[in-house]
């Protein structure tokens, strides 16, 4: 592992200079973070209808992010019914 490591030193280092890379790359865990803290703060759900729409704004928010699409202006297109379709 230490050969591996010392042979992919920059590949491996990058995300210490270039602070657009994440330090890991479990995208699935970054997703999901956001539903347990609500949980954990309001103590849950009241009904699965609310857990059904906060996950759908989180997951319209996190395609956002991940696509070359304006933030907070792909917010308003979907309110205006013109969502971001990627």
């Amino acid at each position: 592992m230490l050969e591996r490591l010392d042979k992919h030193r920059t590949e491996t280092l990058n995300f210490m200079t270039d602070f657009q890379i994440p330090f890991d790359n479990n995208q699935a865990e970054r997703d999901i973070r956001m539903t347990k803290v609500k949980q954990r703060i309001s103590g849950g759900f009241r009904a699965r209808q609310g857990a059904e729409i906060f996950g759908r704004i989180r997951g319209y928010i996190s395609t956002i992010k991940k696509n070359p699409a304006p933030g907070l202006g792909a917010i308003r297109d979907a309110f205006l019914g013109k969502p971001f379709i990627p």
